[in-house]
């Protein structure tokens, strides 16, 4: 496993999370009154869009799952469309699973779909780029030992942890602690974002470690 593609890894998962990190230190320079907390809802759009924009633009530089056959500019036009669906298709599933654990099905609508932007963008946004919209390939990833490259290692490793971070940040929310940051999906959001960030930093230093241990054969 060459060194110089893990550094690639590093260098583009740190600048996801410092896009992160930016979009709340950033926007009160311009926006008064913006914060996390305060301005949830603003902040969640601005995470959305500025982590998605770079994971678009990581991909079309570094190009890890570039294919050495050349596509048509229509077969791009439809790929990118295929994206947009199912990114579509992931906000709408993400939301209906999160009603169906618990949250307002019909009060807090526009904070519960958010909240699926944001998962949807920490993951199915990731698989898009990496492994396009190509639904075998994604069962293949998420399989045991399906990983095919470093990349989609970091994939399963920051999906899960985007997940998991969601799902811890949900435990606070019934408590009568009566925090700000408990209301619905504050906590929730934070852990997922939380939870990506550290699947970001700890995807490229477990693929160091385990880089002995690690083959990929091609399928």
């Amino acid at each position: 496993m060459k060194e110089a593609e893990i550094r690639r890894l590093l260098v583009a998962n740190l600048l996801c999370a410092l896009s992160i990190v930016l979009t709340a230190v950033v926007p009160p320079f311009f926006v008064e009154g913006f914060t996390v907390l305060g301005t949830h809802l603003s902040w969640l759009c601005v995470c959305s869009v500025c982590v998605g924009t770079l994971n678009v633009i990581l991909h079309l530089v570094l190009k890890p799952s570039q294919s050495p056959k050349r596509s048509s500019f229509a077969l791009k036009i439809s790929r990118f469309l295929k994206c947009c669906m199912y990114f579509f298709m992931s906000c709408i599933l993400f939301h209906a699973i999160i009603v169906l654990y618990g949250a307002p099905l019909i009060e807090s609508v526009t904070e519960t779909f958010l909240f699926a932007v944001l998962l949807s963008t920490f993951t199915t946004l990731q698989c898009l780029c990496i492994l396009g919209p190509n639904i075998q390939a994604w069962i293949r990833v998420f399989s045991k030992n399906g990983a095919m490259s470093i990349w989609e290692n970091s994939l399963q490793i920051t999906t899960g942890c985007s997940i998991l971070g969601a799902w811890f940040g949900a435990f606070p929310i019934p408590l009568d602690w009566d925090r700000p940051w408990q209301v619905w999906p504050i906590s929730c959001s934070l852990g997922a974002t939380f939870g990506y960030m550290a699947g970001l930093i700890i995807a490229p230093l477990w693929i160091h470690w385990n880089r002995k241990q690690l083959t990929y054969k091609s399928r």
